[in-house]
Protein backbone atom coordinates (compact mmCIF):
# COMPACT_ATOMS: atom_id res chain seq x y z
CA UNK A 1 0.00 0.00 0.00
CA UNK A 2 1.40 3.28 -0.94
CA UNK A 3 1.44 6.31 1.49
CA UNK A 4 0.73 9.84 0.50
CA UNK A 5 1.12 12.69 1.82
CA UNK A 6 -0.33 16.03 0.78
CA UNK A 7 0.48 19.40 1.74
CA UNK A 8 -2.54 21.91 0.96
CA UNK A 9 -1.48 25.67 1.02
CA UNK A 10 -4.82 26.83 1.59
CA UNK A 11 -7.90 26.03 2.88
CA UNK A 12 -9.94 27.23 -0.10
CA UNK A 13 -11.07 24.35 -2.43
CA UNK A 14 -10.41 26.42 -5.09
CA UNK A 15 -8.57 25.65 -8.73
CA UNK A 16 -5.76 24.56 -6.92
CA UNK A 17 -7.74 21.85 -4.93
CA UNK A 18 -9.51 20.67 -8.13
CA UNK A 19 -5.78 20.06 -10.11
CA UNK A 20 -4.79 18.44 -6.91
CA UNK A 21 -7.66 16.02 -6.62
CA UNK A 22 -7.23 15.12 -10.48
CA UNK A 23 -3.37 14.33 -9.45
CA UNK A 24 -4.74 11.89 -6.81
CA UNK A 25 -7.18 10.23 -8.68
CA UNK A 26 -5.49 7.18 -9.97
CA UNK A 27 -4.50 6.46 -6.40
CA UNK A 28 -7.65 6.44 -4.82
CA UNK A 29 -8.21 2.62 -4.74
CA UNK A 30 -4.75 1.12 -3.54
CA UNK A 31 -3.35 4.35 -1.28
CA UNK A 32 -3.38 5.37 2.10
CA UNK A 33 -3.78 8.99 1.45
CA UNK A 34 -2.99 11.96 4.76
CA UNK A 35 -3.92 15.49 4.06
CA UNK A 36 -3.24 18.47 5.68
CA UNK A 37 -4.63 22.32 5.31
CA UNK A 38 -2.64 25.27 5.79
CA UNK A 39 -2.71 27.48 8.29
CA UNK A 40 -5.42 24.89 10.26
CA UNK A 41 -2.72 22.15 10.41
CA UNK A 42 0.48 24.63 11.48
CA UNK A 43 -1.30 27.26 12.34
CA UNK A 44 2.12 29.63 13.60
CA UNK A 45 4.62 31.49 12.28
CA UNK A 46 8.27 30.36 12.74
CA UNK A 47 9.68 33.37 14.86
CA UNK A 48 13.38 32.03 14.73
CA UNK A 49 14.32 31.00 18.39
CA UNK A 50 16.83 28.85 16.49
CA UNK A 51 15.03 26.11 19.01
CA UNK A 52 14.68 23.44 17.02
CA UNK A 53 18.34 23.94 15.16
CA UNK A 54 20.32 24.49 18.38
CA UNK A 55 17.90 21.77 21.16
CA UNK A 56 16.21 19.81 18.92
CA UNK A 57 12.78 19.77 16.93
CA UNK A 58 11.02 18.99 20.11
CA UNK A 59 11.95 22.05 21.70
CA UNK A 60 10.17 24.26 19.01
CA UNK A 61 7.16 26.14 20.28
CA UNK A 62 4.85 24.86 17.34
CA UNK A 63 6.25 21.21 17.76
CA UNK A 64 2.84 19.80 18.50
CA UNK A 65 1.79 20.56 14.76
CA UNK A 66 5.20 20.09 13.24
CA UNK A 67 6.22 16.86 14.39
CA UNK A 68 2.93 15.26 13.44
CA UNK A 69 3.42 16.31 10.08
CA UNK A 70 7.01 15.33 10.18
CA UNK A 71 6.30 12.10 10.81
CA UNK A 72 3.84 11.55 8.03
CA UNK A 73 6.04 12.78 5.44
CA UNK A 74 8.64 10.55 6.77
CA UNK A 75 6.14 7.36 5.93
CA UNK A 76 5.34 8.53 2.96
CA UNK A 77 6.36 6.87 -0.20
CA UNK A 78 4.91 10.41 -2.15
CA UNK A 79 4.56 13.55 -0.40
CA UNK A 80 2.41 16.31 -2.71
CA UNK A 81 2.72 20.01 -2.20
CA UNK A 82 -0.58 22.27 -3.64
CA UNK A 83 -0.25 25.94 -3.28
CA UNK A 84 -1.87 28.81 -5.78
CA UNK A 85 0.22 31.50 -6.50
CA UNK A 86 0.07 34.25 -4.89
CA UNK A 87 1.69 37.99 -5.57
CA UNK A 88 4.38 35.48 -7.71
CA UNK A 89 5.25 33.23 -4.91
CA UNK A 90 3.65 29.64 -2.56
CA UNK A 91 0.61 31.01 -0.14
CA UNK A 92 2.28 32.88 3.23
CA UNK A 93 0.50 29.45 5.10
CA UNK A 94 2.89 27.75 2.74
CA UNK A 95 6.08 29.66 3.34
CA UNK A 96 5.37 29.89 7.07
CA UNK A 97 5.21 25.89 6.98
CA UNK A 98 8.43 25.19 5.06
CA UNK A 99 10.19 27.72 7.64
CA UNK A 100 9.25 25.63 10.61
CA UNK A 101 11.23 22.43 8.87
CA UNK A 102 14.71 24.71 7.94
CA UNK A 103 16.45 22.09 10.36
CA UNK A 104 15.91 19.46 7.93
CA UNK A 105 17.76 21.30 5.43
CA UNK A 106 21.22 19.36 4.39
CA UNK A 107 23.14 22.29 6.03
CA UNK A 108 21.48 21.07 9.47
CA UNK A 109 19.78 17.65 9.93
CA UNK A 110 18.18 16.02 7.19
CA UNK A 111 16.42 12.35 7.57
CA UNK A 112 17.85 9.98 5.44
CA UNK A 113 14.44 8.76 4.44
CA UNK A 114 14.19 11.95 2.28
CA UNK A 115 16.59 10.62 -0.11
CA UNK A 116 14.58 8.04 -1.46
CA UNK A 117 11.20 9.75 -1.67
CA UNK A 118 9.35 11.21 -4.73
CA UNK A 119 7.71 14.56 -4.65
CA UNK A 120 5.45 16.64 -6.68
CA UNK A 121 4.50 20.27 -6.36
CA UNK A 122 1.18 21.54 -8.11
CA UNK A 123 1.23 25.10 -8.50
CA UNK A 124 -1.59 27.64 -10.63
CA UNK A 125 -2.37 31.42 -10.91
CA UNK A 126 -4.12 33.97 -13.24
CA UNK A 127 -1.91 35.13 -15.18
CA UNK A 128 1.70 34.54 -14.60
CA UNK A 129 3.54 33.16 -11.36
CA UNK A 130 3.10 29.53 -11.15
CA UNK A 131 6.58 28.93 -11.84
CA UNK A 132 7.99 30.73 -9.22
CA UNK A 133 5.72 29.38 -7.09
CA UNK A 134 6.80 26.15 -7.73
CA UNK A 135 10.15 27.63 -7.68
CA UNK A 136 9.76 27.95 -4.18
CA UNK A 137 8.45 24.63 -3.09
CA UNK A 138 10.75 22.80 -4.68
CA UNK A 139 14.07 24.51 -3.55
CA UNK A 140 13.00 23.37 0.03
CA UNK A 141 12.48 20.05 -1.14
CA UNK A 142 15.61 19.50 -3.07
CA UNK A 143 17.37 20.92 0.07
CA UNK A 144 15.65 18.28 2.23
CA UNK A 145 17.37 15.42 0.05
CA UNK A 146 14.57 15.12 -2.26
CA UNK A 147 15.64 13.94 -6.08
CA UNK A 148 12.60 13.21 -7.58
CA UNK A 149 10.18 16.49 -8.33
CA UNK A 150 7.53 16.59 -10.62
CA UNK A 151 6.25 19.74 -11.09
CA UNK A 152 2.81 21.17 -12.05
CA UNK A 153 2.54 25.02 -13.19
CA UNK A 154 -1.12 25.77 -14.66
CA UNK A 155 -1.51 29.45 -16.14
CA UNK A 156 -5.25 30.27 -16.17
CA UNK A 157 -6.79 33.08 -18.52
CA UNK A 158 -10.72 34.20 -18.14
CA UNK A 159 -11.09 33.49 -14.00
CA UNK A 160 -9.75 31.79 -10.88
CA UNK A 161 -12.93 29.75 -10.26
CA UNK A 162 -13.05 26.84 -11.76
CA UNK A 163 -16.95 26.61 -12.58
CA UNK A 164 -16.54 30.11 -14.91
CA UNK A 165 -13.11 28.64 -16.33
CA UNK A 166 -13.80 27.67 -20.45
CA UNK A 167 -14.57 23.90 -21.11
CA UNK A 168 -11.26 24.18 -23.35
CA UNK A 169 -9.12 25.26 -20.35
CA UNK A 170 -10.48 22.72 -17.97
CA UNK A 171 -10.05 19.83 -21.03
CA UNK A 172 -6.14 21.61 -21.19
CA UNK A 173 -5.56 21.39 -17.90
CA UNK A 174 -6.82 17.94 -17.06
CA UNK A 175 -4.69 16.37 -20.15
CA UNK A 176 -1.90 18.24 -18.85
CA UNK A 177 -2.52 17.05 -15.04
CA UNK A 178 -3.04 13.49 -16.61
CA UNK A 179 -0.34 12.67 -17.81
CA UNK A 180 1.41 13.66 -14.84
CA UNK A 181 -0.53 12.00 -12.58
CA UNK A 182 0.04 8.52 -14.69
CA UNK A 183 4.01 9.42 -14.99
CA UNK A 184 3.76 8.73 -11.04
CA UNK A 185 0.79 5.90 -10.65
CA UNK A 186 3.40 3.86 -12.47
CA UNK A 187 6.31 4.17 -10.21
CA UNK A 188 7.23 1.32 -8.35
CA UNK A 189 7.34 2.52 -5.01
CA UNK A 190 8.94 -0.63 -2.90
CA UNK A 191 12.25 0.67 -5.00
CA UNK A 192 13.61 4.25 -3.43
CA UNK A 193 13.84 6.97 -5.99
CA UNK A 194 17.12 7.72 -7.61
CA UNK A 195 19.52 10.70 -5.72
CA UNK A 196 20.73 12.96 -8.49
CA UNK A 197 24.20 14.00 -9.10
CA UNK A 198 23.23 17.97 -7.61
CA UNK A 199 21.85 16.39 -5.12
CA UNK A 200 25.12 14.71 -4.18
CA UNK A 201 27.19 17.26 -4.61
CA UNK A 202 24.90 19.16 -1.87
CA UNK A 203 25.41 16.18 0.08
CA UNK A 204 28.98 16.48 -0.17
CA UNK A 205 30.00 20.37 0.78
CA UNK A 206 27.69 20.00 3.66
CA UNK A 207 29.25 17.11 4.88
CA UNK A 208 32.85 18.96 4.23
CA UNK A 209 31.31 22.08 6.98
CA UNK A 210 29.68 19.30 9.37
CA UNK A 211 33.16 17.64 9.34
CA UNK A 212 34.75 20.84 10.16
CA UNK A 213 32.14 21.82 12.73
CA UNK A 214 32.00 18.61 15.14
CA UNK A 215 36.00 18.80 14.70
CA UNK A 216 36.00 22.07 16.64
CA UNK A 217 32.77 21.45 18.96
CA UNK A 218 31.93 17.68 19.35
CA UNK A 219 29.02 19.08 21.53
CA UNK A 220 27.06 20.82 18.49
CA UNK A 221 24.03 19.19 17.89
CA UNK A 222 24.51 19.50 13.55
CA UNK A 223 27.69 17.86 13.84
CA UNK A 224 27.08 15.10 16.09
CA UNK A 225 24.19 13.99 14.25
CA UNK A 226 25.88 13.42 11.21
CA UNK A 227 28.66 11.97 13.23
CA UNK A 228 25.45 9.93 14.29
CA UNK A 229 24.36 8.65 11.37
CA UNK A 230 27.94 8.13 9.80
CA UNK A 231 27.92 10.91 7.39
CA UNK A 232 31.24 12.04 8.50
CA UNK A 233 32.50 8.23 7.22
CA UNK A 234 31.88 6.53 4.29
CA UNK A 235 28.05 5.91 5.15
CA UNK A 236 25.49 7.85 2.50
CA UNK A 237 21.89 8.10 2.78
CA UNK A 238 21.46 7.07 -0.28
CA UNK A 239 23.00 3.51 -0.04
Amino acid sequence: MINITVINGTEKRGVTYRLKEMFLAPFRDNTNITEYYLPKDCPHFCNGCMNCMVKGADACKDAGYVGKIGKSLLEADLIVMASPAYVFHCTGAMKAFLDHFAYRWMPHRPAPEMFGKRAVVITQCLGAGAKSAAKDIKHSLSWWGISKIGIFTGALAGDTVWEKLSEKKRAGLARKMGKLSHKFAQIDYTKPAHTNVITKAKFSACRLIQQTLHKRSPAYLDGKYWAGQGWLGKARPWK
